[in-house]
């Protein structure tokens, strides 16, 4: 008689435990399921407002042109957002009060930055071979950097073979990929260290471009002008914060001792290729976006756009992924 109900006992036990084991599956799919879709509607909810972001961007860079003259770090477009709350952005419009509590949960930040503050690595090939006058402007730079000039000649030749249109099937083949983003520039003979040094300075462009004056940096300077010293490359810069330059003239007139040689097709005080950075953190998840826009006159159009993943916000150690 014990034994019968030890048994039943046991059996009621063991069904007991399957059906919880049942349940507790059930549940765990469905909890799965749920998550999945909140991440999936997070993830596009914050892809549309990216979107927004871009656009808002291009209507700052449009409004500039619209103002016309020299591109400089003093202008609305350069100064980056800090994170704030979409809900800062959304208070003027009256017909998105209905949105509750989700915009306060939501923080924008991002910055615009010009490229032609950079060396467009596609410069140094001009007309299928590689451009002396831009060769000498990356070799300052490499030098400035400490980087081996050897590197700068296996950049050059790949990027002219990379870029070569002749019709040799066979050379073709041997020809590296083109390059399309400066991360991939290791396919051309960058070490991995060279090209982390590198990446503040330099940038791919579609056109040949100079470079502005206005927003490049002091090694930038230095590397693009003929001649010119650490000690004038810093000059430049300060006096440029003080009246950014509206000509190449006034750029050449801060360097009195030794006017430094400017010409339009190395140097500008204007520019027609820039990077959008956004950010959006939004709870627990942060997606972030880079686009590259080329505006001719009050046209400026999206040449690529980079998502990066959706990553979990950790406060005690973020950084900025705009620097």
């Amino acid at each position: 008689m014990m034994q019968r109900r030890g048994a039943a006992l046991l059996s009621a036990m063991l069904t007991v435990a399957l059906v919880a084991s049942l349940a507790a599956s059930a549940l765990w799919l469905q909890w799965r399921n749920v998550e999945i879709e909140a991440a999936q509607r997070a993830r596009a909810q914050s892809l549309w407002i990216l979107t927004g972001a871009l656009d808002w961007a291009r209507l700052i860079l449009r409004e500039d042109a619209r103002s016309g003259g020299a591109d400089h770090l003093g202008e609305p477009w350069a100064v980056p957002l800090a994170e704030a709350r979409l809900s800062t952005f959304l208070a003027a419009n009256a017909s998105d009060t209905d949105l509750g509590d989700s915009a306060e949960q939501v923080f924008l930040s991002g910055s615009i930055q010009d490229l032609q503050a950079r060396l467009n690595v596609f410069n140094l090939v001009d007309g299928g071979k590689i451009s002396p006058a831009d060769l000498r402007s990356f070799a300052r730079l490499f030098a400035q950097l400490g980087l081996p000039s050897a590197e700068l000649s296996n950049l050059a030749e790949n990027l002219r073979f990379a870029l070569d249109t002749r019709t040799d099937s066979s050379a073709t083949r041997r020809a590296p990929l083109l390059p399309q983003r400066v991360e991939q520039l290791g396919w051309l003979g960058l070490s991995p260290r060279s090209l982390a040094i590198l990446a503040p300075y330099i940038t791919l462009l579609p056109a040949r471009t100079p470079v502005n004056l206005n927003t490049a940096s002091v090694a930038v300077l230095q590397a693009c002008i003929p001649g010119l010293d650490l000690a004038q490359a810093q000059r430049l810069a300060s006096a440029r914060q003080s009246s950014h330059f509206r000509s190449l003239a006034d750029a050449s007139k801060v360097i009195t001792e030794s006017p430094p040689d400017l010409n339009d097709a190395q140097h500008s005080v204007q520019s027609r290729f820039f990077e959008i950075n956004g950010r959006l953190r939004m709870e627990q998840t942060v997606v972030q976006e880079r686009s590259v826009v080329q505006r001719e006159g009050l046209q400026v159009k999206t040449l690529w756009r980079d998502r990066g993943p959706s990553t979990t916000y950790a406060p005690a150690s973020a950084t900025s992924p705009l620097q």
